[in-house]
């Protein structure tokens, strides 16, 4: 009888109930899903339990959502279906429990070898740094070294206009109302 699995030396063990014998997994368990969707979505039995929703409060959210209205009752009735489904799989995901786990702060990759990549050290201004020279004696002041050539061709060979729907010559033309008085 496997006990649990473990991880060591690069592979999956599975742990026996006498913990002496530990047989290697041919593959990593997390390679393969746990659960499907189609666990969290209701069966027949659980969406005669569910709450209903009725026409009233679809119309309502179809127009909230600036959506069409449901040509057909049969229509109506597919919508209805679907979102009831839809909300007993959102009731679902709020049960699952997220106690040990850390909030998204943001879309990137949080890692400490992006964390590392993005910091700014002073190897990384040493070239900055190059350019510059510290004049006065008293109040000192940075002046940077002019005569070193800036290569920003990228940012002057952009075409600024190159999005705009309506020019005239140099300008791009925005079409406004002006306020009747």
């Amino acid at each position: 009888m496997v006990k649990g699995l473990k991880y060591g030396r690069d592979r999956w063990y599975r742990i026996q109930e006498d913990d002496a014998r530990c047989v290697v997994c041919a593959a990593d368990p997390r390679s393969e899903p746990t659960w499907s969707v189609e666990s969290l979505l209701p069966n027949k039995a659980q969406s005669a339990d569910a709450p209903k929703i009725s026409s009233k409060q679809l119309h309502h959210l179809l127009r909230l959502s600036a959506l069409p209205l449901p040509e057909t009752p049969e229509e109506e009735a597919k919508m209805l279906d679907t979102l009831s489904a839809q909300l007993h799989f959102v009731g679902e995901i709020q049960q699952v429990d997220t106690k040990d786990v850390t909030p998204l702060r943001a879309i990137r990759d949080e890692t400490k070898a992006a964390e590392k990549e993005q910091t700014i050290t002073l190897e990384t201004l040493k070239d900055a740094f190059a350019q510059e020279k510290v004049i006065g004696k008293h109040h000192k002041r940075i002046q940077r070294d002019t005569t070193i050539p800036i290569d920003a061709s990228d940012v002057e060979d952009w075409d600024v206009l190159g999005s705009a729907e309506r020019k005239v010559g140099k300008y791009f033309v925005v079409d406004s109302e002006r306020p009747q008085e």
